[in-house]
């Protein structure tokens, strides 16, 4: 079974490996065939047999309790976030069967709003496509333009990931992020054309999308290697868009009075061709 037929049983076994005797405080028991813990020492360990537990990472039992999933989260060390996206795998819960449509349309007070930035910002789908740009954001980095997407991009562009100084980290986190975004609803279209593309193109993907990671973006520090102002690093802030699933308010600022503000400043008054605010796909 594959990730989009066995999501828990994929999730288990890759944060299995993760979890080393020692950390796990047992012991290492010789030679491993696999990196990380055995089932059987995870079913010890949580408190449930080890034919159990088999049939959880097989895929041959759906409907296990939230009190043994918190056992095994425990035993795999794993944090909230992980721990909230493992009880959202059991096939108990409701899956998101409704499809969304292809084609997500910002909000058009979103899009006023967009407008009125003077920073650097942009509007972002579920899965990371650019839905909305100011002429600021595209100025800085040609990737948020209108149609692109931020995945595909990031995985198989070297202009845009020659931009990224912090490339490797970045990737990271835009993959914990498309995992927590997308939860339970792994049957949607979108979510297995992108990935599915990624997994075959880019090495890089494929690692990452196997460890299972899970983690919301923050407010956080984004460094862009400009080709005509130099490094420039900003503050990155993801506002959601209400009533708009999952759609975020992308903004780049820099600290008030700094460098980073004068280089902005200076590659908004760069005379090039003004153009609009794009619009919505």
């Amino acid at each position: 079974m594959n990730d989009t037929t066995n999501a828990l049983g994929s999730f288990l076994r890759a944060r299995r490996e993760l979890v080393t005797p020692q950390r796990a405080g047992i012991p290492d028991g010789g030679v491993r065939r696999v990196p990380g813990l055995r089932r059987e020492e995870v079913a010890m360990l949580a408190g449930v047999s080890a034919d159990y537990y088999m049939r959880l990472e097989r895929g041959r039992d759906r409907y296990p309790s939230a009190q043994v999933l918190e056992s095994i989260a425990r035993v795999l060390q794993l944090d909230d976030e992980h721990t909230a996206y493992l009880l959202t795998l059991v096939g108990e819960l409701p899956r998101q069967r409704r499809r969304r449509p292809r084609t997500e349309v910002p909000p058009e007070g979103a899009l006023k709003l967009l407008d009125s930035l003077v920073q650097p910002a942009f509007i972002e789908g579920r899965y990371f496509d650019v839905l909305a740009s100011n002429s600021l954001a595209r100025a800085l980095s040609p990737n948020l333009a209108v149609g692109r997407n931020q995945l595909r991009d990031l995985f198989l562009s070297r202009d845009v990931q020659s931009l990224y100084p912090d490339w490797e980290d970045v990737t990271e986190c835009f993959i914990a992020s498309l995992r927590q975004a997308v939860g339970n609803d792994i049957d949607d279209p979108r979510f297995i054309e992108l990935t599915g593309e990624l997994s075959l193109a880019s090495p890089r993907f494929s690692q990452l999308w196997a460890r299972h990671e899970v983690r919301g973006q923050s407010g956080t520090i984004f460094r862009i290697d400009h080709p005509q102002l130099g490094e420039v690093v900003v503050n990155r802030e993801r506002l959601a868009i209400g009533g708009a699933d999952g759609q975020m308010l992308v903004i780049y600022h820099p600290d008030a009075g700094s460098e980073n503000a004068e280089k902005l400043a200076l590659l908004a008054s760069i005379d090039l061709p003004v153009q609009a605010r794009e619009g919505h796909l």
